[in-house]
C-alpha cells in the first residue's frame, strides 16, 4: 500500500481543478494562522520546530478546512509540512491526496473509536509532503511513510485542550523528520503502513489512487470551531434574529455521529466551547454569527451564554450515520411567550456540496487578517514560506 501511494504521490500531475483547490487551501490556512498569532497558546508553540509551530497555529482556532470522507484536517498538516520542506502546490496536493485516502480507508469506525484521524493519517501524509518537497523518489517516499508510522497517533480526548493542536504539530514534525531520515538512507519495512492500518481498524484494500488529488474536495469552515458545530450554528442562524433573553428552551435533534466530537457539555474555556454543541448554539444566538471573540474564555463564561447553554436539550435522532454531516440537524427554540421557532438544515455553507461563496471566503479572510487581508490574498505558494517567517517570528 505504501508503495502504491508513494508512486502515485511522486508521479501525480495536478489538473487545473487540483491547483485551484491547492490555492484556496493555502489562502484559507494562511488566514487562519494569521488569526491565531495572538492566541494565548502562541507562546507555548514557540517551543516547537518551525513546521510544528505553523501547524499548531493552523489548527488551534479549529477554523481550518476538513476532508469529510476521512474526517481529517488536511491543510493544517499538509500546508505547513510542504512549505517547511521547500515544496509548493505539488507537494501539498501529493500529501493531501495521501492523507485523504489513508483517512478514508481508516473509516468512521476508526474515528468513532476515539482516534484523532488528523494525526493518525497526518503523520505519514506529512512525510509525503516533505519527501516530495525534498525531491525524494517513490522508493524513499514509501520508506518515509513507514518511518512516520510510530508517530501516527492522536486521540479525541485532547479536544478542547492545548493537546489537540499540539498533537497535530507532533504529526507534522514526525513526518518531516521521517522524510529527512529516509533521504539520509534510513531503512524501514514499508509493509508497516499496511499493518498499522489494520491494527487501528482500517481497510488497506480500500485505498484507491484514482481520481482527483483530494476525492470529494474540502469543506471550508465559516465559524471558528469544530466542524460538527458548523451545521447546528447555521441552523440556529436560519431562525432569524431572536432576543437571547427571551429564549426559554432549545431542542436539537441530530444523528449521533454528528455529536461524536462534541464532548464538552458545560464548557469552562474557549477551547472547550469549540467542542460544545450547547455553547455553539448559545454563541450563535448571542453573537450572530459567532466569530473569533466568541470562543474566548470570557465569552464562554458570559451569564447569558451560560444560561442558554444550560437550556439546550439534545436528541440523537435518525440513523446512526457514518460522518459528521449524516442526516440533518433540527433545532427548535421556545420563547418566553410560548412561541416556537424551528429550522432544519442538511448542509452548512462551506460544505463540499454547498461551497463557500467568494463573499464568504473574503469575509473569513478579513476576519482573520483585518487590514492585511489584501496582502495575504496575494501570497503564492512560492512566497508563502518567506511570508510566514516574516509574520510569525517567535
Amino acid at each position: 500500500m505504501a508503495t502504491s501511494l508513494a508512486a502515485w504521490a511522486t508521479g501525480f500531475q495536478p489538473s487545473d481543478e487540483d491547483l485551484a483547490l491547492a490555492r484556496r487551501a493555502l489562502l484559507d490556512t494562511l488566514a487562519v494562522m494569521h488569526g491565531a498569532r495572538e492566541h494565548p497558546l502562541s507562546g507555548v508553540f514557540t517551543r516547537l520546530s518551525e513546521a510544528g509551530r505553523w501547524a499548531a497555529l493552523a489548527h488551534v482556532l479549529d477554523y481550518d478546512d476538513l476532508h469529510m470522507q476521512s474526517t481529517t484536517h488536511v491543510s493544517a498538516v499538509c500546508v505547513p509540512a510542504a512549505l517547511a520542506s521547500g515544496g509548493g502546490a505539488d507537494a501539498y496536493l501529493a500529501a493531501a491526496g495521501v492523507m485523504a485516502r489513508l483517512g478514508t480507508a481508516l473509516g468512521w469506525r476508526h474515528y468513532e473509536a476515539g482516534w484523532h484521524a488528523t494525526c493518525t493519517a497526518g503523520a505519514p501524509a506529512a512525510a509525503v509532503a516533505a519527501a516530495v518537497g525534498r525531491g525524494l523518489d517513490a522508493e524513499r517516499t514509501a520508506v518515509a511513510m513507514a518511518l512516520a508510522i510510530p508517530a501516527a497517533g492522536g486521540v479525541q480526548r485532547a479536544f478542547g485542550t492545548a493537546a489537540k493542536s499540539l498533537q497535530v504539530a507532533f504529526a507534522v514534525e514526525a513526518g518531516i523528520r521521517a522524510a529527512e531520515l529516509a533521504e539520509a538512507g534510513a531503512t524501514a519495512d514499508v509493509c508497516a503502513v499496511e499493518d498499522w492500518m489494520e491494527l487501528v481498524g482500517g481497510d488497506p484494500a480500500s485505498v484507491d489512487v484514482h481520481g482527483p488529488a483530494v476525492p470529494g474536495g474540502l469543506a471550508v469552515k465559516l465559524y471558528p470551531c469544530c466542524y460538527a458545530l458548523q451545521r447546528p450554528i447555521s441552523a440556529t442562524l436560519a431562525l432569524g434574529p431572536l432576543a437571547a433573553n427571551r429564549v426559554r428552551a432549545i431542542r436539537v435533534a441530530t444523528p449521533a455521529c454528528s455529536l461524536a466530537p462534541l464532548i464538552h457539555h458545560r464548557p469552562r474555556t474557549g477551547l472547550e466551547g469549540k467542542f460544545s454543541l450547547e455553547y455553539g448554539i448559545a454563541a450563535a444566538l448571542i453573537d450572530r454569527p459567532p466569530g473569533l471573540a466568541s470562543f474566548s474564555d470570557d465569552a464562554v463564561r458570559r451569564p447569558d451564554a451560560v444560561r442558554l447553554t444550560e437550556a439546550v436539550e439534545t436528541e440523537a435522532a435518525g440513523e446512526r450515520g457514518q460522518d459528521l454531516l449524516a442526516g440533518q440537524a433540527q433545532i427548535e427554540v421556545v420563547l418566553d411567550d410560548g412561541r416556537r421557532v424551528e429550522a432544519t438544515l442538511e448542509l452548512p455553507p462551506g460544505a463540499p456540496d454547498r461551497p463557500a461563496t467568494d463573499e464568504e471566503l473574503r469575509s473569513k479572510l478579513v476576519l482573520c487578517a483585518g487590514g492585511e487581508a489584501d496582502v495575504l490574498a496575494a501570497v503564492s505558494w512560492e512566497s508563502a514560506a518567506t511570508d510566514l517567517r516574516a509574520r510569525l517570528v517567535a
